[in-house]
């Protein structure tokens, strides 16, 4: 490591973008934890088991291009990791549309970064620091967090964006971004991560319109598991996403995790409201078919939300029953 310690400054005219991924996202990912379990939970790479919360430190400085503002947030954080000090830049993608010049703009960022970190410790240590022969520029490792419903097809290499790379390979400016594509993950995959950020990017996939209930009604039992302070940040993170643009049923089911205090009425409360939604549902999609071919599907559907609060162990079977509709004899042969 270099003998002078590398600077980089907190902008105090740093400012928040009114952006609804910004105030989500960023509000999550700000938080260092949530940081560090966003990069042991979804980068696999080895060091990142090295890494000590202790260690992160939270830079409030953006690099956002003027053209970019409203598009795309950023996070900057510097952590040690086994005596070295490195700089992770996070680029948040907020577009529907994938950009094939990101490897460009994220390059820009990243000299923006060595820019500030010159300058910054010129102005701290002076400035023959920088001209010294043990002096060296902080690595920095470029992530991209990307939302949007289509498949991220840009190169993760930035050689690969240039023209006449076969002749000239060795010669060409290189590095490679750590692609955090939220749409990509498994639905089951998130769920067996168990933690605040996979439920967030569960709740965040774009599928997620077409099935909303359905899939809400996997997610409660990973809710129950999420620390207080973690259901905390979900709860808010929530409430700047989720609730813009429902309908009146889906607003309902948000309140519902958003107010209710205590987990075991939250959990009641929502079964029964998924179990009312999921039969008006059915209602209005079989508008025909016989009687008795009805009366089946709404009956499986009850065994199967049954089940899942049988599961969770959280409510009696006399609760089950309120919800379910289902008698307790009924509930006692599953």
């Amino acid at each position: 490591m270099n003998s002078y310690a590398w600077v980089l400054e907190p902008d105090e005219s740093y400012e928040v973008l009114n952006n609804k991924h910004d105030t989500g996202y960023k509000y999550l990912l700000s938080v260092k934890r949530v940081f560090v379990q966003l990069l042991k939970s979804f980068v696999k790479q080895s060091w990142v088991n090295d890494i000590d919360e202790d260690n992160v430190e939270n830079i409030n400085k953006s690099f956002i291009l003027n053209d970019f503002k409203g598009k795309e947030a950023d996070l900057v954080y510097k952590i040690k990791i086994n005596e070295q000090e490195i700089f992770f830049y996070v680029l948040m993608e907020l577009q529907s549309t994938v950009d094939f010049q990101m490897p460009y703009r994220l390059l820009q960022y990243m000299m923006e970064i060595w820019r500030v970190v010159l300058h910054d410790t010129e102005t701290k240590h002076g400035p023959l620091v920088t001209k010294r022969k043990e002096f060296k520029l902080p690595n920095i490792i470029p992530c991209v967090l990307y939302s949007g419903a289509r498949k991220w097809t840009v190169p993760l290499n930035f050689k690969d964006t240039l023209a006449g790379i076969e002749r000239f390979d060795h010669h060409a400016l290189d590095f490679q971004y750590i692609l955090i594509d939220i749409s990509s993950y498994n639905q089951n995959e998130l769920l067996e991560i168990g933690n605040l950020v996979s439920a967030v990017f569960y709740m965040d996939q774009k599928p997620l319109e077409k099935a909303f209930y359905d899939r809400l009604k996997d997610l409660l039992s990973l809710l129950t598991n999420l620390s207080t302070s973690d259901y905390d940040l979900f709860k808010t993170w929530l409430k700047n996403i989720m609730t813009k643009g429902m309908n009146k049923k889906e607003t309902e089911v948000i309140e519902i995790i958003l107010y209710e205090k205590e987990t075991e009425q939250m959990i009641y409360s929502l079964e029964g409201v998924i179990l009312k939604a999921i039969q008006e549902g059915k209602a209005e999609g079989k508008a025909e078919g016989k009687a008795e071919g009805k009366a089946e599907g709404k009956l499986d559907e009850k065994m199967n939300i049954a089940k899942k609060l049988m599961d969770t162990g959280i409510l009696n079977l006399e609760q089950i029953s309120e919800v379910t509709g289902l008698s307790i004899e009924e509930l006692r042969k599953l």
